[in-house]
């Protein structure tokens, strides 16, 4: 018997074609139930709206077997609008209305959402129990809520939920997201039988917290207790030793994996790629991301996405397009992580007409991929563009604190100080985002480039966090465009005490001076730079760096970046997304700034 007897005619899933007979004939729950767990799965949106639609004909729409599952599938969608609907039609709304919901929020990334609606679970006078208590812990973590997930840790010791392995690890992983990894600890040690899931939880803590070695320390203690680690458990420490750029160390757990019988996957040789690129180690990166390739392993989306930056830390825009090219080639090209690292990489090379090719041809944009263009319009001097796509974002409530950085530095470049105060006063006041250094950074730039140096240097002293060299750096160069001597020599000094073996910022206060024509205080500069011994250029910590990993081969520099796997050239896709007559000028601009 065929699985969903609508009406004539046929569903079109995104794997396969399910024939539809008359609405008369009869199916079973069972059969409802597989087919939209195969639509949430393929998200086959029209397909499954279809088969709502007749659910709500015959009347099964109201169950909470099918409503329940309606929800996740709504959800997994993006529609989270419809899914709420659903939600509020429920002619009774059980424990487990709030479950599928709640779990449903949580699972696609809506973890405020989430919180809002278990708060509403409260209110009806609903207890939460042992099922929904994990996506609610889940959501506390990923917002940083440690709040609410403390109190949460109260209803579960209070209802003796401490016993369940989901629960317990859900505790591990909130408390190590909210930063407290020694509370994380406490609830890990407290566990009479420890399990995989738990240890992963608590070793993915110490990682985010740059505490690799007590991650490995950890993994080793289990292990005497009997619990194996698995490949999650080995790629979450080379993630941790790759962020902290400790290649030695991940060269040994490569090691070590194979001594435990558990081969580097793709997952392993990412997370290394995406630890060098943050490090700013882009050739190794490259090699690392060849290496990979000869090992015999097709790269997922994250990998390319990892990979990407760093051709736009170098403005290498032929290699990013041979990038490219092999994206198509495995068809990750549409992922929506692809084309924002794309966008983006596009962008920083001086290619804005690429980026914003892709952009506009994206079905789906998350809020990477609009900082990403906002950030690329920005500073190439598309001002107004980039406001529009602000404003657009701020309707579709995609906004975080680099849209923010993106839209201000937008205001810098047009030189509209009154309209970035208001931005960043509405950061604060609407959206409660407490500013950043590179908030502050940006609007001292802006009242610099306005040559109200006072006001900048007011707004550096009422910080509540120590400027930074971006800070100090962009007030330094609104002195030099204002001839300002007196806020120059204040600049310098902090940038001195920040980067004591530089004499960079040295240099750029000589050549206040010497606008100024005061040619006394230029020789006592360059004598105490003489003495100082300063160098123009710190040597960077790429430079001694001995990659002690598995041996690489060097590709960068050859004529073009992966010859064997792409077929596509850089020529052709030139020819896909050709270059105006301004990019190269537009490189120039983006290389300056």
């Amino acid at each position: 018997m065929p699985m969903n007897p609508l009406i004539n005619g046929s569903f079109i899933g995104a794997r396969q074609k399910i024939p539809i007979i008359h609405r008369s004939l009869k199916t079973s729950s069972i059969d409802y139930t597989e087919l939209i767990e195969i639509y949430t799965r393929d998200r086959a949106l029209h397909s499954g709206k279809m088969l709502h639609a007749h659910l709500i004909t015959t009347g099964l729409a109201r169950l909470t077997q099918f409503a329940c599952k309606l929800i996740t599938f709504y959800t997994g969608c993006q529609k989270i609008i419809y899914a709420r609907k659903l939600f509020d039609e429920m002619p009774e709304t059980n424990i487990r209305g709030w479950i599928s919901l709640i779990g449903a929020y949580a699972r696609r990334g809506y973890h405020q959402e989430a919180l809002n609606v278990f708060y509403e679970m409260q209110c009806q006078g609903l207890r939460p129990n042992k099922f929904v208590i994990p996506s609610v812990l889940k959501a506390c973590g990923h917002v940083f809520d440690f709040e609410t997930g403390a109190q949460i840790h109260c209803v579960v010791l209070k209802h003796s939920f401490e016993n369940d392995a989901f629960v317990v690890s859900a505790l591990i992983d909130m408390y190590s997201k909210c930063r407290k990894v020694e509370k994380a600890k406490m609830v890990f040690d407290g566990m009479v039988e420890k399990d995989l899931v738990a240890v992963n939880a608590l070793v993915s803590g110490y990682a985010q917290q740059g505490l690799a070695s007590e991650a490995l320390n950890l993994v080793e203690e289990v292990k005497m207790l009997g619990v194996m680690p698995n490949v999650v458990t080995w790629n979450t420490l080379i993630t941790g030793f790759s962020q902290k750029g400790d290649q030695m160390m991940v060269s040994k757990l490569f090691d070590l994996m194979r001594i435990d019988g558990v081969e580097p996957d793709v997952v392993s040789w990412t997370s290394v790629i995406s630890g060098l690129v943050q490090n700013f180690h882009n050739d190794e990166a490259f090699h690392t991301f060849k290496q990979m390739l000869v090992q015999g392993l097709t790269p997922t989306s994250a990998t390319i996405s990892s990979i990407l930056p760093a051709c736009a830390s170098v403005a290498n825009v032929e290699c990013g397009k041979e990038i490219h090219g092999y994206a198509v080639v495995i068809g990750v090209e549409d992922d929506v992580y692809v084309r924002s690292a794309l966008v983006d990489m596009y962008s920083k090379c001086g290619f804005i007409s690429e980026a914003k090719t892709l952009f506009y041809k994206m079905s789906e944009r998350n809020t990477v991929t609009w900082n990403s263009m906002v950030f690329g319009c920005a500073n190439h001097g598309y001002c107004n563009e980039a406001f529009e796509l602000f404003n657009q974002m701020e309707e579709e409530k995609k906004l975080d604190h680099l849209s923010f950085t993106a839209v201000l530095t937008a205001c810098s470049h047009a030189g509209l100080v009154e309209l970035g105060q208001s931005l960043f006063h509405k950061m604060q006041e609407k959206y409660k985002i407490m500013p950043r250094l590179e908030h502050y950074a940006c609007m001292v730039d802006l009242l610099g480039r306005a040559g109200r140096l006072t006001e900048a240097y007011d707004l550096i002293k009422t910080m509540p966090v120590q400027p930074d060299l971006f800070v100090w750096g962009a007030f330094l160069g609104a002195c030099k465009n204002h001839s300002n001597i007196e806020l120059a020599e204040v600049a310098t000094k902090h940038l001195s005490e920040l980067e004591p073996d530089s004499a960079a910022n040295n240099m750029l206060l000589t050549r206040i001076y010497a606008d100024a024509g005061s040619w006394s205080d230029v020789t006592r500069l360059k004598k105490m730079m003489k003495k100082k011994k300063l160098r123009k250029f710190a040597v960077p910590k790429s430079a001694e760096l001995q990659t002690n990993g598995p041996e690489v081969v060097p590709m960068i520099r050859d004529k073009e970046c992966f010859p064997s796997v792409s077929p596509y050239t850089s020529s052709e896709l030139n020819a896909q997304y050709p270059a105006t007559s301004n990019e190269s000028r537009s490189y120039q601009v983006a290389q300056a700034f």
